[in-house]
């Protein structure tokens, strides 16, 4: 009995030590967090690791998390991550990210198809690069408004949409940033289906789904037709695409009778923005947003047909920019 009673005291004292091993891995380091507010790290996501920084730092459940936000990118990829998904800027692990990235780009050209990552590259020489890029899609130019009230209740309301945003578009907005702001390809143009495609053909599921034409679906559809044929120059394209559009848009034409999904997805990541700037009232802007999910849902459920697999044009002033 005294044998087997200091067995197990060991095996228990054993146990604990490699518990509090596992804890501290996992963040779950009672004696505090293993980083900092306020500082760089690098920070898993998918198979790769990026530059980002902590901005508050909770402990829930007896877990460690961290807000980070990844340099470079828009405040909406913004999350809580726990101490396994981080690591220390170190030229070590530094070398570990380029590495890592590396492989990612070998993988992704010998495939020629859609990345399993979900964030793209935006630490070391290319963010620099391509910050203006990422900040006219994902940021446009703001608006300047008073902070009152009302303008609060505006964006809490539209910010509905970029959090329900669904995760399959969200990678495949990334897999669009990384083709043509590090790889150096663009989208073959014109697209098909195009926008006008897509809209014809939502409004075609709507009408079916319902048993009629819905008439409020049709003004929407027909709103995103012209916010996208404004927007798409203005905000929704990156420098290395600008001169396709030039050489593809002249006269009468019209962006929507040319792109395609890629660009119509970005339309939608702008939308919340330019919804804060329209005078609505929360219920009529919540309804609206909840019809303009469902086109979103829409594209997730063609994703395959809509998307194209691979972009095979070049950007001519990838070298410049």
């Amino acid at each position: 009995m005294g044998s087997s009673s200091n067995t197990n005291t060991s095996g228990g004292a054993s146990d604990k030590e490699e518990k509090k091993k596992e804890d501290k891995i996992k963040g779950k380091d009672s004696s505090g967090p293993s980083f900092k507010e306020n500082e760089r790290v690098l920070a898993y996501h998918g198979p790769l690791l990026y530059e980002a920084k902590v901005q508050r730092i909770e402990n829930h459940e007896d877990e460690w998390r961290y807000f980070v936000h990844y340099l470079g990118w828009n405040k909406n990829w913004d999350e809580w991550v726990a101490n396994d998904r981080l690591l220390e800027l170190t030229e070590e692990n530094v070398r570990k990210q380029q590495e890592l990235d590396k492989n990612q780009v070998v993988d992704k050209t010998m495939k020629s198809g859609r990345s399993t990552q979900h964030k793209p590259k935006v630490s070391n020489a290319d963010a620099k690069a391509d910050k203006d890029d990422t900040k006219s899609l994902m940021k446009g130019k703001k608006r300047k408004s008073q902070l009152g009230t009302e303008d609060k209740e505006k964006r809490s309301s539209h910010s509905l949409l970029v959090l329900q945003f669904p995760l399959p578009l969200k990678k495949q907005l990334v897999d669009d940033w990384e083709f043509v702001t590090q790889m150096g390809k663009l989208v073959k143009l014109p697209r098909s289906p195009t926008v006008d495609d897509i809209l014809k053909k939502y409004l075609e599921h709507r009408a079916k789904k319902d048993g009629k034409i819905n008439d409020s679906y049709a003004e929407i559809l027909k709103g995103l037709r012209c916010y996208f044929d404004k927007a798409l120059p203005a905000m929704l394209l990156y420098k290395k695409e600008r001169d396709q559009y030039a050489e593809e848009v002249k006269g009468d034409v019209s962006p929507s009778t040319v792109y395609g999904a890629e660009h119509l997805l970005r339309l939608f990541v702008k939308l919340p923005e330019l919804l804060a700037s329209v005078n609505m009232e929360e219920d009529a802007l919540n309804k609206l947003q909840l019809k303009l999910l469902d086109v979103l849902k829409f594209l997730q459920k063609n994703q395959i047909t809509f998307f194209t697999s691979a972009y095979d044009g070049s950007c001519k002033d990838a070298a410049d920019s």
